[in-house]
């Protein structure tokens, strides 16, 4: 891996993070409310789970 692959990665992360904010804002600010009443707990376990997918699809489209 090189560095040109870790910029096209962020690149493409912001592109799809940007996504549903720009066709959905409303829906947005409706996630957003909704996460800021869970507690740290479920916070951590939905990250470590998100973690985990990303990385298994790494390993995936990687081999």
């Amino acid at each position: 891996m090189n560095w040109s692959d870790l910029f096209a990665a962020l690149a493409l992360y912001l592109v799809l993070e940007g996504v549903m904010p720009f066709l959905s804002p409303q829906s947005v600010k409706r996630l957003m409310q909704a996460l800021s009443s869970l507690q740290d707990r479920q916070l951590r376990w939905f990250g470590l789970a998100s973690m985990s997918a990303g990385i298994a699809l790494l390993y995936v489209v990687r081999s």
